[in-house]
């Protein structure tokens, strides 16, 4: 005996990361890494099966116990950036290059690799938890010896699992048999797709007609599987029984290493290569390392900590995940976000709006019209009607109330929806089916567009109140039950956009053929009309969701020979669905068109002022989906993503190179106009004018594109970041929207009733998409420009004592002696300036109210400002200079040692530095404060202990306070004063806001 079978795909979590999305097949893994072929499984057998699988593990780990810690250093060495200090440490083995104690290299290096260790261990620690709690759920497994529990890792290819109501599924599984008297399942598939949808999943007709779920085991039976394949939406088979801010810090490091090799040779030139010159160009590079400041990935990273954990915490975002603790500051240079419709600029939530019969329509104010000629047609039989009545009006009268009785009939027929009677959460079949209570009923369907048709037929008097794999009970006004027998049910599919029913009327034995679906299919199959096409249209245009919905009258004969084709068309083997298509669409023509529906899908809570926030920030949006291109714009408007002032160039459906050329030739001459365009054309677009229409709509303030396919949404978002350079931002709620999420620069998932799918690939999961304002104004702003401030500023901490080492060597006859030495250098980049420098990272120059308020705060980000080569130049500058004041001054006013001049300038250098933070800081936080009077104490403190460096007398005395101070003040007193001069005559844009 054979049958087809549904197959449940539930796709496995891949692990995201955000430098390398190159990934791996999404079938590989399944097919035990070889060709993908076909597969025999007998059931509740795993020992039979014809090849190796591998376990049914969920991994979203980088590295395992023995890959960690070569993995994490290989990861950091490739960058030139580490490679250069592990050089520079291992050099200090060669003792003709030796220039200090080897602490003074390796304690560094060593305390970067301990943080950089620590942060990855403690981020593969969380992923190996969240990972075990997927792999530890636990489940039921028939076996020989009965039932028994089984983790979600131990599922083997074969097994007999049992699926509880509310638990997920666990893998990619064949539907048997299931405990429901009717023989039918729900499966919400919001995992796969991102809506909260319950497809109705029938299962094997001969497994479910076994007694008990036990005796699965006592049948011989397998599965032919055909090959993995990337149409998630069929499958053939048969049952038989018998993861750009670090490039930028990694490019000025290039170039400090440029500058680094250029001094090295002009001490070396200035010598006139006298010598052993080569080894004096190595002790030079040593010597002036720290033009190349080795705390600056430290800093970075615990930076990016700190930003992740703020935004997480943030109350006015509550439910925010940071799973990419690498890329925060990102968010605050974002130039194009492309963003799902669908659950994510909408509630997936319809409600029903209009009804049209072609000569007259009903919407929202009129429904009690319909319920008036529902509740007639069952109480008022056509020969009672009064004899005082106008025949004209009568028969006119007739015809209205037959038409709507009959559209409404149609509806609350054609669909999957199954009533649900549940009393105190439990379902209660005995009582509640049997009285068919209104209060325990809910509905279960595939699509909230069904449920919501369902629920008006309610609302206008006839009721679903029952249904099983094989009839349906709908209840009138006046309470009679009528009863249907469904004979044949043709569902949904992406392919065919449109599903039919064949039910009998048990109370008359009338057969019946009902379909709905999409305007652009239903047109070829319904009866010529003349309204059908403009009236589809104009309630496209106003956001509605439109479904055709037709019948057609069939006797027994027709019905049985239609039967017999179908039936022998589900046995074959060979191309059957091609065969079964063919069998059906021979039902489909000349049916009778009965009216049009409209549903409108809520918008989320604050997506218009949001997306207004967006627009003035100098963001892009792009709105992505697979719906109508009429629904798709109305949508755009509604939500204002595209202005009631601003033109739009609706793109003509194309499909060869000409008609592209000449559309796009139509769009060329346009200017400032959103763009509206379906995925079948962007294609053909693509495909002979990428680089052209990519640089016109890159241009457009708004780009909508209807129709389109997840591989279409990846595409578009690769394309924006190759043509434009830019950083992009994708967001989404399903499935669906992983392709696109996984490629944009930074990916946001919207958390919710729509399932984890898209956040669990994503960056950054947000639980409204109201949040992502408050995510990209405030957090990714401040994060970016706290990044900037903080690199900026550590290269300027190793450029100011690099600076000194040049002078010192210079005065003394360009000899390569190192001015500090031992725990002097040490202290410098770590206990005397590091918590004044960190503490940037609480820096802000604007309340976050006042950066919502004014999202044209981030425009300024967009062009680079906070980090370029001009403020790379202009701190580069400033080190010059004091490094140079404070080495110059030194050596004038020490007194008889050199002791002296290591006291001055370093106690000179310290001072500055903090200044120099008190000077950057913006908006002062107590823990700045702390970090600047705790950092001072310590170096105060350790005077006492650095007798071998400096003279503990000597900084005793007055001499000593009044040239450190008068250093200082030369270093850092025409710094305050350009700052006071600049913000008094070109103050930066947000200081006119804070003012």
């Amino acid at each position: 005996m054979t049958d087809s079978i549904p197959l449940q795909p539930v796709r496995r979590q891949k692990r995201h990361d955000s430098k390398n999305r190159n990934g791996c097949c999404p079938w590989s893994s399944c097919c035990g890494m070889g060709d993908f072929r076909p597969r025999t499984v007998w059931l509740g057998h795993p020992e039979k099966r014809e090849q190796r699988y591998p376990k049914n593990v969920i991994n979203n780990q980088k590295y395992n116990f023995f890959t960690f810690l070569p993995g994490v250093l290989f990861n950091q060495f490739k960058y030139f950036f580490n490679l250069y200090f592990l050089l520079l440490a291992c050099s200090q083995f060669v003792e003709e290059l030796r220039l200090g104690a080897l602490h003074t290299y390796w304690v560094p290096l060593g305390f970067v690799l301990f943080i950089t260790i620590t942060r990855e261990a403690i981020e593969e620690i969380r992923c190996y938890l969240r990972d075990k709690e997927v792999n530890s759920q636990v489940y039921s497994k028939l076996s020989k010896r009965g039932t028994m529990k089984v983790k979600s890792s131990g599922i083997q290819v074969g097994d007999l699992i049992i699926v509880e109501k509310n638990q997920r599924v666990p893998a990619d599984m064949i539907f048997l048999r299931t405990s429901e008297r009717n023989g039918s399942c729900f499966l919400r598939t919001d995992q796969l797709d991102g809506e909260t949808d319950w497809k109705l999943r029938l299962p094997v007709a001969c497994t479910q007609r076994l007694p008990t779920a036990a005796d699965l085991l006592q049948i011989r039976s397998y599965v032919y599987a055909e090959e993995p394949n990337i149409d998630i939406h069929n499958f053939i088979g048969t049952f038989t029984r018998v993861g750009l801010f670090d490039l930028e810090v990694n490019c000025l490091t290039k170039i400090l290493f440029g500058a680094l090799v250029v001094v090295s040779l002009v001490m070396v030139a200035l010598q006139h290569f006298a010598g052993r010159w080569y080894l004096q160009i190595f002790r030079f590079l040593l010597l002036f390392s720290h033009i190349v400041p080795i705390s600056l990935r430290v800093n970075l990273d615990m930076g990016k900590m700190v930003f992740s954990w703020m935004i997480k915490k943030d109350s006015k975002i509550p439910g925010t995940v940071v799973r990419a603790s690498t890329i925060p500051e990102q968010l605050g240079r974002i130039s194009y976000l492309l963003t799902d419709k669908t659950g994510t600029l909408t509630q997936n939530e319809m409600v029903f709006r209009r009804l049209h019969l072609g000569t007259v329509a009903y919407g929202m104010d009129s429904m009690d019209e319909v319920q008036s000629h529902v509740f007639s047609a069952y109480t008022q039989p056509t020969h009672d009607l009064p004899a005082s009545r106008a025949p004209a009006a009568t028969k006119v009268r007739k015809t209205i109330s037959s038409r709507v009785h009959e559209a409404v009939k149609a509806i609350a027929l054609v669909h999957n929806v199954t009533p649900v009677y549940e009393a105190n959460g439990v379902t209660d079949q005995a009582e509640a089916e049997q009285h068919y209570e209104d209060t325990c009923r809910v509905y279960q369907a595939s699509s909230p567009d069904e449920v919501s048709l369902v629920q008006w037929t309610e609302s206008v008097g006839l009721t679903l109140v029952g249904r099983d794999q094989s009839s349906m009970q709908l209840r009138t006004p006046t309470g009679q039950i009528l009863n249907f027998t469904i004979l044949q049910i043709f569902p949904f599919t992406y392919e065919s956009k449109r599903m039919g029913i064949i039910v009998r009327d048990e109370s008359t034995g009338e057969i019946t053929f009902y379909m709905k679906g999409a305007d652009v299919v239903m047109a070829g199959i319904v009866q010529y009309n003349d309204w059908l096409e403009e009236e589809c249209g104009n309630m496209a245009r106003e956001g509605l969701r439109v479904l055709v919905v037709s019948k057609k009258s069939l006797t027994e004969e027709q019905y049985q020979d239609f039967e017999a084709r179908y039936v022998q068309a589900k046995l074959s083997v060979h191309d059957r669905s091609l065969k079964v298509a063919t069998v059906i669409e021979s039902l489909e023509m000349e049916m009778e068109l009965l009216c049009l529906t409209g549903v409108e899908d809520q918008l989320q809570t604050d997506v218009r002022p949001t997306l207004e926030i967006l627009r003035n920030a100098g963001i892009r949006v792009w709105m992505l989906t697979g719906d109508k291109l009429e629904t798709a714009t109305c949508t755009a408007k509604n939500a204002h993503l595209i202005t009631r002032n601003q033109d739009i160039h609706i793109f003509r459906q194309v499909t060869t190179r000409g008609e592209a050329h000449l559309e796009l030739n139509a769009f060329r001459r346009k200017h400032d106009c959103a763009l509206v365009i379906s995925g079948d054309s962007l294609e053909v677009c693509l495909k002979y004018y990428e680089y052209e229409f990519m640089e016109l709509a890159c241009q457009c303030p708004a780009v909508v594109c209807c129709r389109c396919t997840p591989t279409q949404k990846a595409q578009i978002v690769r394309l924006l970041q190759e043509r434009t350079g830019k950083l992009t931002c994708a967001v989404g709620d399903g499935g669906n929207d992983v392709s696109m999420i996984q490629e944009a620069d930074c990916g946001v998932g919207v958390e919710g009733k729509e399932g984890k799918q898209a956040s669990l690939a994503s960056d950054f999961s947000v639980t409204q998409f109201k949040h992502l304002g408050r995510l990209l104004m405030v957090h990714g702003r401040n994060s970016y420009k706290r990044s900037a401030a903080l690199s900026q500023f550590v290269i300027h901490r190793s450029l100011c004592i690099s600076t000194m080492q040049a002078v010192f060597s210079s005065v003394f006859y360009f000899a390569s002696v190192p001015l500090y030495q031992g725990f002097l250098i040490i202290g410098y980049s770590t206990i005397y300036t590091m918590f004044p420098v960190f503490s940037l990272v609480l820096d802000k120059d604007v309340k976050s109210e006042v950066a919502m308020l004014y999202p044209e705060l981030y425009k300024d980000l967009l062009k680079g400002r906070p980090l370029s080569f001009k403020t790379f130049l202009i701190w580069v500058l400033i080190s010059i200079y004091q490094g140079s004041i404070i080495m110059y001054g030194a050596m004038l006013l020490f007194e008889s040692e050199f002791v002296h001049i290591v006291a001055i300038s370093f106690t000179s250098l310290i001072l500055t530095e903090l200044l120099m933070v008190a000077l950057t800081v913006q908006t002062w936080h107590w823990l700045m404060i702390v970090g600047e009077l705790l950092s001072l104490a310590c170096y105060i403190a350790s005077l006492v202990f650095l007798h071998e460096f400096i003279d503990v007398y000597f900084i005793t005395t007055v001499s000593f306070l009044w040239k450190v101070t008068a250093i200082t003040l030369v270093s850092c007193l025409p710094l305050y004063i350009l700052k006071y001069l600049r913000r008094r005559f070109s103050p930066p844009s947000y200081s006119k806001l804070t003012s």
